[in-house]
């Protein structure tokens, strides 16, 4: 008689076991014809320029976790939304404070510039700070 953890080393024995053949078969029927045009990389359809291995501006990653972060918290607004009504005065007071934690959160990120695409250089110090610098 199998225990439970038997039965489960089984099914998992007959998973790996699939996949292997079924990987072997699509193997051997598969038409194996390489050309120039198959072989070269694919970028959405246009011929590829220069080298793969080119440095992406920070910029990008920045404002797809900013956008990212947002659009998380934008979609809990949606059960939200839909049953403020039935969590009275509370729940309402509890979807404002969220709204307006998000809106401040959204300001903090214009504020510091990170939505801008090119962020501004920063201001070179004046003549009076270099002074009192230097004789400290």
């Amino acid at each position: 008689m199998l225990t439970e953890f038997g039965k489960i080393l089984i099914f998992i024995l007959f998973a790996a076991i699939f996949v292997i053949i079924t990987l072997f078969v699509a193997k051997i029927v598969r038409p194996n014809r390489p050309t120039f045009e198959k072989l070269k990389i694919y970028e959405c359809g246009e011929n590829p320029e220069g080298s793969p291995w080119v440095k992406f501006n920070i910029r990008f990653y920045v404002v797809a976790l900013i956008f990212l972060i947002f659009d998380v918290e934008v979609v809990l607004l949606f059960p939200w939304a839909l049953v403020y009504k039935d969590l009275g005065f509370y729940g309402f007071l509890v979807g404002i404070i969220f709204l307006l934690l998000l809106v401040l959160g959204m300001a903090y990120e214009w504020r510091k510039g990170d939505l801008e695409w090119a962020r501004p250089k920063p201001k070179p110090p004046r003549l009076n700070e270099i002074l009192k610098n230097k004789n400290d």
